[in-house]
């Protein structure tokens, strides 16, 4: 074969079906892939509407030369039009003469993310500005998917016993499964970059001691942001003040994974604050504080009281040294034993999984709050969680939260829906030490305006991961093949490519059900929902559970595929 079916994102806004795409002629180091499945996600929205504009569409900027980049026929940066599909299963069908790690006919989970390939905003990935798999064959080098760090392989093999839908759909559960596992700082970065701006009037206590143990690589001190030179990068910021445009300002400064800690010296803040709330996602930017006048007590838990703390600034009272075993900043973002849980735009694909996730997690004295505004979603993750949540014995409550709001008192809380006020909110219903998960892909630069006194005063924690890790969809991987958790659950269509443009659209407009998955050799499929398999797809549906989707139905639909 030598061309194939592909959807291309030609400009933004732009999604075009190219019947004649050429298949990839493969070199000494690369792989080509046939795709057997490829979910879609929400994010191939966010790139078609962002195209060259999108952080990982730009160019990669370290860890493949210029001229191995130039040896990739598939490496799609900036403008050039580009296959979207990052939730893939494929099988090996070509390789290289140098490969070395895989071999024809292996069936691989393909994770996507190459964090090891940093662009000017985030990293490169399969999908964006390399061509994914929403064709019928992809193509990879193997400097790509091999870590040069870590030696981990990109491409996860996988065994035969699950359908190609349940493994594709491995990608997204892994991303809410990094949502809660991903490593957290809990203090200054040893050899990383320290900012301190002090305003005028604030006395710290105990902060060059902070900084003597914590042994930060540079530092620069300030009486005020306006000294900061413009587009000077800090691993830590700690700001001893409580003005709300000092702490707008100094938002820029914070570098990727940085940490700023407010000291307010129990002073109160004027308004909200304006907080990227797409940094909070991409770049893993945090905002920790205390309202005493020391600054560990940003990092630290104190076992006191907010007033308490309050008190000790007017006070100057010494407080002991603690160490990191008490921080209050979370080790990873884990739903902990006892919380209340709100899920915000739970009947969505991704907010099902964050519910389902929770109820089978095993975790005692959970109980879940599961809400969204569409009624009709309600119903498809009711029918869903009910069992699930009974035969775990997890108590949850699925409502319409237009019709009967949420109450504060949170101690978790997980957004689905990438809306500012909806952020805000979150933060508003979080209770003491409560966790507000911001799993909602906001787009970088989108300003959400912030309670950042509550967020001090009861010690909420605002954390955002974007993308999956190895590791996570290890995780998933092994629970899906010991039968734990079917990710089937979350598939609510399938489709041709035919389809494809009205399930990015079902996407983008939120009115699909749950996850959708393309079949790629399947040219003339069109959009077509389980539950309507038995109208339209009667041999189909008898090999379905309900409504459920199997590994049985999926070999009934690609039958003549894999006959001819």
């Amino acid at each position: 074969m030598t061309t194939q079916y592909a959807i291309q994102i030609t400009a933004r806004d732009r999604i075009e079906i190219n019947e004649n795409m050429p298949v990839p002629e493969i070199g000494p180091t690369q792989i080509l892939l046939e795709i057997e499945a490829c979910g879609i996600c929400f994010s191939d929205t966010k790139l078609m509407h962002a195209f060259e504009n999108h952080p990982r569409k730009t160019p990669i900027e370290s860890g493949l030369s210029e001229a191995e980049l130039a040896e990739i026929p598939t490496y799609r940066p900036g403008s050039a039009p580009v296959v979207p599909g990052h939730e893939p299963v494929a099988r090996v069908a070509k390789v290289g003469d140098e490969v070395t790690r895989f071999r024809v006919g292996q069936r691989m989970l393909v994770q996507t993310d190459y964090r090891h390939l940093p662009t000017a905003a985030s990293n490169a990935a399969f999908g964006y500005d390399f061509d994914g798999a929403l064709e019928e064959y992809a193509l990879v080098d193997e400097k790509m998917v091999i870590d040069p760090h870590t030696g981990e392989s990109y491409l996860i093999e996988v065994g035969e016993a699950p359908s190609a839908s349940a493994v594709a759909l491995v990608e997204p559960w892994a991303c809410v499964e990094t949502a809660y596992s991903w490593p957290e700082r809990q203090g200054i970065l040893a050899d990383g970059s320290l900012l301190v701006v002090v305003d005028p009037g604030f006395i710290p206590q105990g902060l060059e001691e902070l900084i003597v143990a914590s042994q930060p690589g540079t530092r620069v001190w300030c009486s005020s942001v306006s000294s900061v030179r413009e587009g000077e990068i800090f691993d830590d910021i700690i700001y001893v003040g409580a003005n709300p445009d000092t702490v707008e300002a100094l938002g820029p400064h914070l570098g990727k994974r940085g940490i700023m800690n407010i000291v307010t010296c129990g002073h109160s803040f004027s308004r909200n604050v304006a907080i990227d709330a797409g940094r909070i996602h991409y770049d893993l930017i945090r905002y920790v504080g205390t309202t005493s006048d020391r600054a560990e007590d940003g990092y630290l838990d104190t076992g006191r009281t907010p007033n308490e703390l309050a008190r000790s600034a007017e006070a100057k009272e010494e407080v002991e040294v603690r160490s990191t075993e008490h921080t209050w900043i979370p080790s990873v973002c884990e739903v902990r034993g006892s919380d209340r849980v709100a899920v915000i735009g739970a009947a969505g694909p991704m907010g099902l999984m964050h519910v389902v996730r929770t109820v089978t997690s095993g975790i005692p004295g959970v109980s879940v709050d599961a809400v969204d505004v569409d009624d009709e979603r309600l119903r498809r993750l009711h029918e869903v969680v009910e069992p699930i949540a009974a035969q775990n014995g997890v108590p949850v409550t699925i409502h319409n939260s237009s019709l009967t709001p949420l109450k504060a008192g949170y101690t978790y809380i997980a957004l689905m829906v990438p809306s500012p006020a909806l952020l805000a909110q979150a933060v508003d219903l979080a209770g003491e030490g409560a966790i507000v998960n911001a799993f909602a892909g906001f787009a970088i630069g989108t300003m959400a305006y912030l309670d950042l006194e509550a967020m001090i005063e009861r010690r909420i924690y605002v954390a955002g991961t974007s993308g999956s890790r190895i590791c996570d969809m290890e995780t998933v991987l092994r629970r899906l093949e010991a039968g734990t958790v079917d990710t089937n659950i979350s598939l609510d269509a399938i489709t041709g490519m035919a389809g494809v443009p009205d399930a990015i659209e079902s996407v983008n407009n939120r009115t699909s059900q749950g996850k959708i998955m393309v079949y790629p050799k399947l040219h003339e499929l069109g959009l077509t929902r389980l539950v309507d398999c038995a109208e339209k797809l009667p041999e189909v549906a008898k090999a379905m559970d309900g409504s459920r989707w199997t590994k049985q139905a999926e070999d009934v639909l690609l039958r003549g595929v894999n006959d001819g």
